[in-house]
């Protein structure tokens, strides 16, 4: 993976998690695409194909998904997701 792995944050409307996940990105000085699904119900069914969830936030780094805002979290805790973006 390149390092510069861009980073998608896929959201909805009034989403407490979305929140949490766009935080924790800006706190580590990361850069990330945010794309809101909260009307566009067909690429979020297309979206949940791909991921396997159904949930939001949905986080990808490059073409690997990350999962939400908990494995975001244990990403960051373990070193994983510095080594996912490259840092």
């Amino acid at each position: 993976m390149s390092a510069s792995a861009p980073i998608t944050v896929y959201t909805t409307n009034a989403c407490p998690y979305c929140s949490r996940a766009k935080s924790l990105l800006q706190s580590r000085g990361l850069e990330y695409e945010e794309i809101n699904l909260g009307r566009d119900p067909e690429t979020r069914i297309e979206l949940s194909k791909r991921t396997g969830m159904m949930t939001f936030p949905q986080i990808l780094v490059g073409e690997t998904v990350v999962g939400g805002f908990d494995e975001l979290a244990a990403a960051d805790r373990s070193g994983k997701l510095q080594e996912l973006v490259g840092a």
